[in-house]
């Protein structure tokens, strides 16, 4: 007894230094970034130099995205026996993401009429020549979209960085390794022991996160500075409260009904990815942790491995209200207000583009000029006005897509009876906090593997998996 009650203080003290730790991270993160903007305005010359910092940052997570996003998939549908689970999951969140991308171009459609801001700007020969540069990196058609999902090898989908193709080799690994039974489970071992090494990689990768913040802050607030601000500040005020709407009023709504969930407790869970993303402007950077963080809330790896990596290509809702307030500020901006009927197909079309450009760099500007070019092409003249804003822009598309990925894994984790609710109500209290260290539950994991060994049952496992995953989450 007196062994035991030794053993029991003496480990709680490691997860609080832990946690700590990471505490002190975050500050940092924050300080980095008032530096950086500080910077900005002060030297703007300078500060554009900085930009390879953030740059840096933003690929080093990058670079981690595929082998987590495979991992991930490959243990959740290699865990269940039945693949109608699994693409039930796939048909719920693809017809979930098209009825929001709707909703959030409705949104923007509505408020891009109210607030009218484009009126009264003039369009210079500069402009114009900015605008029409933007047209050769627009979004790939539809076809090559489609053919792109298809790696040119097994592996390329992992060198080339492509989230859809690495969905795809994914995929067909899960369900092949779902198809082998038992001859499948030291393969699933062996990807078990990859993805924990992945996300101590990623832990430690994270302690960089200062230095891009600054770098990406600098490099931003310096390339566009405040007067450009100053004449747009109508356009990024309505986009700021019109996603502010969306996220917390729209999905809000939806959260509570369909799972009960606070939507200010979800977003206040993840609110160091709110934090990497506003510094880097970019949200790929979050969506290793936004992975773990949802299999940790308790939602099952099934649903979390295709409702992420599927939503950061699909679920773009931020995007979709980006696309229709910028078209309709252009075309006032260029003195040709579009009507309701000229509206609607333009955004319909933007919409499908708005797919191909996924993940890009820019996509959301690049999709713009290549939509407008391709259905309307006299008003990408007027692209140029928005250029120095779009970054900033950028940052609230990100956090509005974010936002809406998140509540769309606990929303069809609920539809599919994929989520353990008590867990959640456990994680958001803080009864269960999140590892910072290894960004998994390794001991938890250890505890359901024995009790499944001393139970007898791991021939069993595939008809489990998604109530094992839970319990790991």
């Amino acid at each position: 007894m007196t062994g035991a009650a030794a053993t029991a203080p003496a480990t709680p003290p490691g997860p609080r230094a832990k946690k700590d730790r990471t505490h002190y991270l975050y500050l940092a993160v924050i300080v980095a970034v008032a530096l950086g903007i500080a910077v900005g305005l002060e030297a703007p010359d300078f500060a554009e130099e900085l930009k390879p910092l953030g740059t840096g940052f933003v690929n080093l997570i990058k670079m981690m995205i595929s082998p987590i996003i495979f991992c991930t998939i490959v243990l959740g549908i290699g865990s269940v026996r039945k693949a109608a689970k699994v693409g039930a999951v796939g048909g719920i969140a693809l017809g979930y993401f098209l009825v929001m991308s709707l909703v959030a171009l409705a949104i923007g459609l509505v408020v891009g009429n109210i607030l009218d801001p484009g009126t009264g700007l003039s369009v210079t020969d500069a402009v114009k020549e900015t605008g029409q540069a933007q047209i050769d990196a627009g979004a790939k058609d539809t076809t090559a979209f489609l053919l792109g999902v298809i790696p040119t090898t097994l592996v390329s989908a992992f060198t080339e960085g492509e989230v859809l193709q690495t969905l795809l080799v994914a995929l067909l690994c899960g369900f092949a390794l779902q198809a082998m039974g038992r001859a499948g489970r030291p393969v699933l071992r062996g990807v078990e022991h990859i993805q924990r090494l992945v996300f101590r990689v990623l832990a430690m990768i994270m302690w960089a996160a200062p230095i891009g913040a600054f770098g990406a802050i600098a490099a931003v607030t310096g390339s566009a500075g405040v007067e450009a601000l100053k004449s747009l500040a109508v356009l990024m005020l309505g986009f700021y409260v019109t996603c502010f709407l969306f996220v917390f009023l729209v999905l809000g709504a939806l959260l509570r009904l369909v799972a009960g969930v606070n939507v200010f407790a979800l977003l206040k869970y993840l609110g160091r990815e709110f934090l990497l993303i506003l510094s880097t402007s970019s949200s790929e950077s979050a969506l290793p942790r936004l992975i773990a963080k949802m299999e940790h809330l308790g939602v099952a790896k099934p649903v979390v491995g295709i409702t992420v990596p599927t939503g950061y290509s699909f679920n773009l809702d931020g995007t979709m209200i980006y696309m229709t307030m910028a078209s309709l500020f252009i075309s006032d901006a260029m003195g040709t207000p579009m009507s309701l009927g000229e509206q609607i197909p333009l955004l319909l079309f933007l919409l499908v583009a708005s797919k191909g450009a996924a993940g890009v760099s820019g996509a959301g500007l690049a999709t713009l000029a290549g939509g407008l070019q391709s259905h309307k092409p006299a008003l990408v003249d007027g692209v140029g006005l928005i250029v120095g804003i779009d970054r900033f822009m950028s940052e609230a598309r990100a956090l509005t897509n974010f936002a809406g990925n998140a509540v769309a894994t606990v929303l069809i984790g609920t539809w599919t009876k994929e989520i353990d609710h008590d867990r959640v109500a456990a994680v958001l209290a803080g009864r269960a906090p999140f590892d910072e260290k290894t960004l998994l539950d390794d001991e938890h994991d250890e505890h359901d593997e024995h009790d499944g060994d001393g139970a007898g049952t791991d021939p069993d496992a595939p008809d489990q998996g998604g109530g094992k995953e839970l319990a790991k989450a």
